[in-house]
């Protein structure tokens, strides 16, 4: 079976920093994209960050560029979300999904596009 489970979330002052971890379990990253997302409560799940499974290939939404950085370590089976100077607007529910049937540059953030999710780790900035 097919799993990922998100780690390295918690409650941060505004401008702080978190590194959020997804390990999976049951395949390779050398095969499958992954991508972020979040819901943040009362809005609906948008996509913050995907990384191909190439690794070559990376890409972030507009409202998180500069403050994100996505890489993964294929050997441990872990892809890391920095998240740096966050903001109040960054409080949400954050999961990695993974998408199976992907080229090797292939990285989008379209929910669809995924078959497998983790079950989400809190992101909370507070003063």
């Amino acid at each position: 079976q097919l799993h990922l489970v998100e780690s390295g979330g918690g409650t941060v002052q505004p401008g702080g920093s978190l590194r959020l971890s997804c390990v999976v379990s049951g395949f390779s990253l050398d095969y499958y994209a992954i991508g972020w997302f979040r819901q943040a409560p009362g809005k609906e799940r948008e996509g913050v960050s995907c990384i191909s499974s190439s690794g070559g290939r990376f890409d972030y939404a507009d409202t998180v560029k500069g403050r994100f950085t996505i890489h993964k370590w294929n050997a441990k089976n872990t892809v890391y979300l920095e998240i740096d100077n966050l903001e109040p607007e960054d409080t949400a529910l954050y999961y990695c999904a993974a998408d199976g049937v992907s080229a090797p540059d292939k990285c989008v953030m379209r929910e669809y596009e995924y078959d497998y999710w983790g079950q989400g780790i809190q992101v909370t900035v507070s003063s």
